[in-house]
């Protein structure tokens, strides 16, 4: 089965959601950064990611339940896993997610595979920051990161 592509005009901008087999695969920002190999189509997955990405980016939604198939190394998988663990407005530091996966001195590794991570927001790799609780790295948009972190510290302040 093909990757099926579908642009969304959200808060954030113009977000593509690709999925295949039920599963969303990818997440890009703009039109540029899409899937090459995907065809542009609408599903009931893509719809349903879109739906859940606008009650977050509204306030409405602390926690996704779409299904998730990102494709990566088996390290870079196990950082995604973490990534989902980390509870809605909290944030973790690199090292923090080292350790996390059994090598406390995989902190670049992790930065790396946090930087690969094809499903941002759903797979929250904007909670991750520098141990001294610097904004580090989010595809080069540190000011979406610092969106998407100042949502969910006022998300917790409502709830």
């Amino acid at each position: 089965m093909a990757m099926n592509l579908y642009f969304y005009e959200t808060d954030i901008g113009t977000v593509g959601i690709a999925e295949e087999n039920g599963a969303v695969t990818n997440v890009c920002f703009g039109r540029d950064r899409a899937p090459g190999d995907a065809q542009v189509r609408e599903t009931g997955t893509t719809r349903e990611a879109a739906r859940q990405l606008e009650a977050y980016l509204a306030g409405e939604l602390t926690e996704f339940t779409i299904p998730l198939d990102p494709r990566g190394t088996e390290f870079q998988r196990a950082v995604w896993g973490r990534l989902l663990e980390i509870p809605y407005g909290r944030t973790a530091s690199y090292g923090d997610i080292a350790r996390a996966v059994g090598n406390p001195k995989a902190c670049r590794a992790v930065g790396q595979a946090n930087n690969r991570n094809p499903i941002a927001v759903f797979i929250p790799c904007h909670r991750v920051i520098g141990t001294d609780g610097s904004l580090v790295g989010y595809g080069g948009r540190l000011d979406l990161k610092q969106k998407l972190l100042d949502l969910e510290k006022d998300g917790l302040e409502n709830l």
